[in-house]
């Protein structure tokens, strides 16, 4: 089932300049290995040593945070929209 997965600008040098690629997977993690198959050194870069989403990093399937569906294991079908969206901190 492939899935459309939009990729932020800071993460494009591991895709090879691509912001969107076709991924396969049932779930958000399956298709973070789908991923990283592609593109070599992309997990790493979403999850930690656990396979725990980064703190820093946001996945939304169809808009909706995953951190609010069932992380991870958030089951995608044909047609999904997942995107990787990095935290952006600043201020003074």
């Amino acid at each position: 089932m492939p899935v459309l997965v939009r990729i932020p600008t800071p993460l494009r040098a591991v895709t090879k300049g691509a912001g969107e690629a076709y991924a396969k997977g049932s779930n958000v993690g399956e298709l973070i290995g789908d991923l990283e198959r592609q593109f070599p050194g992309l997990r790493e870069r979403l999850v930690d040593e656990q396979g725990e989403l980064r703190r820093f990093i946001n996945i939304y399937v169809n808009q909706e945070d995953i951190r609010f569906l069932q992380g991870t294991g958030t089951a995608l079908k044909d047609g999904d929209e997942v995107s990787i969206v990095p935290a952006i901190a600043g201020g003074c």
